[in-house]
C-alpha cells in the first residue's frame, strides 16, 4: 500500500499552471529537482483514484521521489 506524505511543491508554470515541479519542501528541507525521470497521468477511469500527474525526480542532493499532483485537490504528495 501507497503512503501519500503531503509537501509544498513550487513548480513551472508555462503554457499551463503547475506544470512541471522544480523543487519540494519536507521537514522544513528544500529538495531542488535536478531532472524529472519520467512523468505520467492518471486519469479518471476509475473513479476511486483521483485525477493526478505523477513525476519521478533526481534532486539536485542525488535522491530519488516519487511525487504526485492531485489535480482535483490541487496537493502534491511524496508517494512512498
Amino acid at each position: 500500500m501507497t503512503k501519500l506524505i503531503e509537501v509544498k511543491v513550487e513548480c513551472y508554470s508555462g503554457y499551463k499552471a503547475d506544470e512541471y515541479p522544480i523543487c519540494f519542501y519536507r521537514y522544513d528541507r528544500r529538495f531542488e529537482i535536478h531532472e524529472i525521470i519520467d512523468r505520467w497521468y492518471q486519469g479518471d477511469s476509475n473513479p476511486e483514484w483521483p485525477v493526478s500527474n505523477y513525476f519521478k525526480v533526481d534532486t539536485a542532493c542525488g535522491e530519488r521521489f516519487l511525487l504526485k499532483h492531485d489535480l482535483e485537490t490541487d496537493k502534491w504528495y511524496i508517494c512512498k
